[in-house]
C-alpha cells in the first residue's frame, strides 16, 4: 500500500527557479512529500544551500546550475536529471522575472528578457523533457495574476503570463491523451526576493492590500501546497486548469 504521507515517493520532479522564493518551496514541499529533486538555477552556491536544506529534511536532491535561457540549457537540465535519478515525472516552471516598468518606458530589452525566461524557457524545457514524461506525470507552470487581469506599468510581464496561461491549455489539448497533465497555479503578490524592492514602499503595500479581500500578502507557503497537490495523484483528474492563489484579488 502507498505511503499516503509521501504521494510523491520515489517520483522525480525538475524545480526551476529553485534557489530562492517559491521556487525553493515548492522544492521543499515536494521533497517532503517524497519526491526526488532536480533543483535547477543560475546561481551554484544558493543552490547548493537549498539542496542541504532538503537533504536535512531527509529528502533527495540534485542542484543544477544552468541558465535556461541559452540554446543548450534545458538540454543540459534534462540529460543531468536522467543521469542522476533515471527518469522525469513532474515538471514544475517557477523560474521567472518581472520588471514592472510604464507601456511608454518598457524598452525592447526588458519584453524580450522577460519572454526568453518566462516563456520562451519553460516551452523549450517541456519540449526537452516530452518525450521522457510518461502516464500520470505533471507539469506545472507558476502564471500570475497578470494572466487573468490586466496590471498597470506590467504590460510585457502581463503578454508573458497570458501566454503561459495559453501555453498551458494548448499543452493540455496535446499531452492529456498521454496521460500527462498540465496545469498552472497563478499567484497574486506573494513576497518573495523579486518583488521585495517594491514592498519596502509603504504606499505599494497598502495599495496591494487594500486590492486583496484577504486582506494580507502573500507567502511563498501559500503555493506550494498547491503546487503538490497538482503534482499528486489526487489531481489525476485535474488538466488545463489554472489555480488561482491571490487572496481573492481577480474575485474583487
Amino acid at each position: 500500500m502507498a505511503d499516503s504521507s509521501q504521494p510523491l515517493r520515489d517520483r522525480v520532479a525538475i524545480v526551476t527557479g529553485a534557489s530562492s522564493g517559491i521556487g525553493a518551496q515548492i522544492a521543499r514541499e515536494l521533497g517532503s512529500m517524497g519526491a526526488k529533486i532536480a533543483l535547477v538555477g543560475r546561481d551554484a552556491q544558493r543552490l547548493a544551500a537549498v539542496a542541504g536544506q532538503l537533504t536535512a529534511a531527509g529528502a533527495v536532491a540534485e542542484p543544477i546550475a544552468a541558465d535556461l535561457t541559452s540554446g543548450f540549457g534545458p538540454a543540459e537540465v534534462v540529460d543531468r536529471t536522467l543521469a542522476r535519478f533515471g527518469g522525469i515525472d513532474v515538471l514544475v516552471h517557477a523560474a521567472g522575472i518581472f520588471q514592472p516598468t510604464p507601456f511608454t518606458d518598457t524598452t525592447d530589452e526588458q519584453l524580450d528578457d522577460q519572454w526568453a525566461t518566462n516563456v520562451r524557457a519553460p516551452f523549450r524545457l517541456t519540449r526537452a523533457a516530452a518525450e521522457h514524461l510518461g502516464d500520470g506525470s505533471s507539469v506545472i507552470f507558476v502564471s500570475s495574476i497578470c494572466g487573468h487581469v490586466g496590471f498597470p506599468n506590467s504590460s510585457a510581464y502581463c503578454a508573458t503570463k497570458g501566454a503561459v496561461e495559453l501555453l498551458v491549455k494548448s499543452l493540455t489539448a496535446e499531452f492529456a491523451p498521454r496521460g500527462i497533465r498540465v496545469n498552472a497555479v497563478a499567484p497574486g503578490n506573494v513576497r518573495t526576493s523579486m518583488n521585495a524592492h517594491l514592498f519596502e514602499d509603504a504606499d505599494y503595500e497598502r495599495q496591494m492590500l487594500d486590492s486583496t479581500p484577504a486582506g494580507r500578502v502573500g507567502e511563498v507557503h501559500d503555493i506550494a501546497p498547491a503546487v503538490a497537490f497538482l503534482a499528486s495523484p489526487a489531481a489525476s483528474y485535474i488538466h488545463g486548469s489554472s489555480l488561482l492563489i491571490d487572496g481573492g484579488w481577480v474575485a474583487s
